[in-house]
């Protein structure tokens, strides 16, 4: 995924409302960001580090520039728009650069199902009639080169584990599919510290034949790549 046109960079002020940020522009300007993460953002939004935007055209908008990566001041890349987590495995499943998810002939987003009212992110279909259902969860809080989800209690996280472990029961396949977008994680593992019940339904779901997958994307100011598997410790 290239960014067109090129992102700009900026000096991060401060994060507030949670999706509103203040940025400093190297020509000394104060820009208002429209922040795309309702997460704590916890190591992704220190006062100081190097912001990068994007600019949209759309004259309706109230804010024009979007955050989209932070780089810390220690040199890690972390894309902070939460959106870009599935359209960079959408471009990774239609690319067959996810081994475990090839096969498969038709790609839906968004489909209704289970019995909690849910949307899935991604439904593959095969031509044998074979099934795989895909929620997708981005990854950015990093503690000593682990990468952990989620960075907050998550009861709709918890729901989409429970509606996973129905499909599998129901006969289909499904996967939990943990998008890295921190260039300083090296495995995943689940928060358990942070939300004991997410952590508890995980294991749960992995017992009961839900897959867990984690791969890691390749960050820059021009581009981001989903293409490197990680390690999953539970």
């Amino acid at each position: 995924m290239q960014f067109s046109p090129p992102l700009q960079s900026a000096t991060l002020i401060k994060r507030y409302k949670r999706f509103l940020a203040d940025v400093m522009t190297p020509a000394g300007e104060t820009l208002t960001l429209h922040c795309p993460n309702t997460g704590a953002m916890t190591g992704c939004a220190t006062p100081g580090d190097t912001v990068w935007y994007s600019t949209s055209d759309n004259p309706k908008r109230k804010y024009a520039h979007t955050w989209e990566i932070t780089q810390t001041q220690q040199g890690a890349f972390i894309c902070v728009n939460t959106l870009r987590a599935n359209m960079l495995v959408k471009e990774a499943l239609q690319n067959d650069v996810i081994a475990p998810l090839t096969g498969y002939s038709v790609l839906k987003s968004e489909v209704k199902y289970g019995e909690e009212r849910s949307r899935i992110d991604f439904l593959l279909q095969a031509d044998d009639g074979r099934n795989c259902y895909i929620e997708v969860k981005s990854v950015t809080l990093a503690e000593n080169e682990y990468g952990y989800f989620p960075d907050a209690v998550t009861e709709r996280g918890q729901k989409h584990l429970r509606e996973l472990m129905s499909v599998v029961a129901a006969g289909d396949r499904a996967v939990v599919f943990f998008a890295v977008l921190h260039s300083a994680i090296t495995c995943f593992s689940p928060a358990r510290h942070i939300d004991a019940k997410y952590a508890q339904l995980l294991n749960e779901a992995k017992n009961k034949g839900v897959e867990i997958l984690a791969f890691k994307a390749e960050l820059s100011a021009d581009m981001m790549t989903l293409n490197e598997p990680i390690p999953v410790v539970l």
